[in-house]
């Protein structure tokens, strides 16, 4: 009886990943194939496909209006697209409604443009991506994640929440990696 009790544990522990619990830590999600998002609404692009994009390093940031982060964010997210778009960098702003009051694709669309955003914003209704790439894999529960995507798809750096302006660390390690996955063939 105890070795069928150890043996079903120690089954249970090999499948627990596989049994949609949740990763630990961003590590565990870097290396692995960036998710399809699941969005029909998008401002300064028609509908994309993160398939589409295959080729190009991507920068995917989840934002919100009124969110300190996001505002203190915003001209890093910007730079970034001027600086490096046409050496393959695509910035991919996913906005996520957070106020009580109704979500109006116009309103986000206006601190989009105060933003300066020319890259283009998707509207992730519900957090549906949000959630199946971030807070139903992780224990982190920042919702102004951000995510860095190589030539093939692959996950190759998060930034788990929080802001990264010019100057800190967080924004030096982001624009280096950057740079490292523009570089690669």
């Amino acid at each position: 009886m105890y070795r069928k009790s150890l043996a079903i544990l120690l089954l249970l522990i090999a499948f627990t990943p596989f049994l949609g619990a949740k990763v630990k830590n961003k590590q565990t999600l870097i290396g692995s194939k960036a998710a399809d998002w699941q969005v029909d609404d998008w401002i300064n692009s028609k509908p994309l496909q993160l398939k589409e994009m295959k080729g190009k390093v991507v920068l995917v940031r989840w934002w919100t209006a009124g969110c300190p982060f996001c505002v203190a964010t915003a001209p890093s997210l910007k730079n970034f697209y001027q600086q490096y778009h046409k050496q393959g960098l695509e910035v991919v702003g996913f906005y996520h409604h957070k106020s009580d009051t109704n979500l109006d694709i116009k309103e986000v669309k206006r601190y989009s443009d105060k933003f300066g955003f020319a890259f283009p914003v998707a509207i992730d209704y519900q957090w549906k991506t949000l959630k199946h790439w971030w807070l139903d894999r992780s224990d982190q529960d920042w919702t102004s994640v951000s995510f860095l995507i190589d030539k093939k798809g692959i996950i190759k750096h998060i930034h788990p929440g929080g802001k990264y302006v010019k100057g800190d660390k967080d924004y030096t390690l982001m624009q280096q990696k950057i740079e490292e996955l523009l570089a690669e063939k």
